[in-house]
């Protein structure tokens, strides 16, 4: 079963629990996986899947630190749940020290040398562990490993 027939099945889950939190959340998934489909005229695959969800999961984070500056907690909370029911798509993520291996590995595999390849090092490191990983610790691993 696809991931995009997953979270169908959770959304009609969802629907005969009277879930709505939680219903809500896989409805704007579903959304922006049907967006995506029409604005490119494709289908979606897993790994675009993934893609969408770690999106959504980056912009709740980005809302949350916002409304926390705001002094709105509950519409942080909300934001916070959402991030839950979201993270359930979302592949085991590697740990920093597989990250910081599986980088060396693709600097020595494209033989970048300084901080100038880091375009070329991310472009290989985005097709091997986008969904995989952070790609916050990922540039921050390339960094790293570019700058000795």
């Amino acid at each position: 079963m696809s991931l995009k027939d997953q979270i169908t099945e959770d959304m009609k889950t969802a629907m005969r629990a009277k879930d709505a939190d939680r219903l809500g959340t896989i409805r704007m998934l579903l959304a922006a996986i049907k967006q995506k489909e029409v604005d490119e005229q494709i289908t979606v695959d897993d790994v675009m899947v993934v893609g969408l969800v770690d999106k959504l999961v980056k912009q709740r984070k980005d809302s949350i630190a916002a409304y926390e500056k705001a002094d709105r907690q509950d519409l942080a909370d909300k934001e916070a749940a959402e991030i839950t029911v979201l993270q359930g798509y979302l592949p085991q993520r590697m740990s920093t020290e597989e990250i910081a291996l599986a980088v060396k590995q693709i600097v020595a595999d494209v033989g970048a040398s300084g901080p100038g390849d880091m375009g070329k090092v991310m472009g290989a490191v985005k097709q091997q562990l986008a969904g995989k990983a952070d790609m916050g610790q990922v540039s921050a691993a390339v960094k790293a490993a570019l700058n000795p």
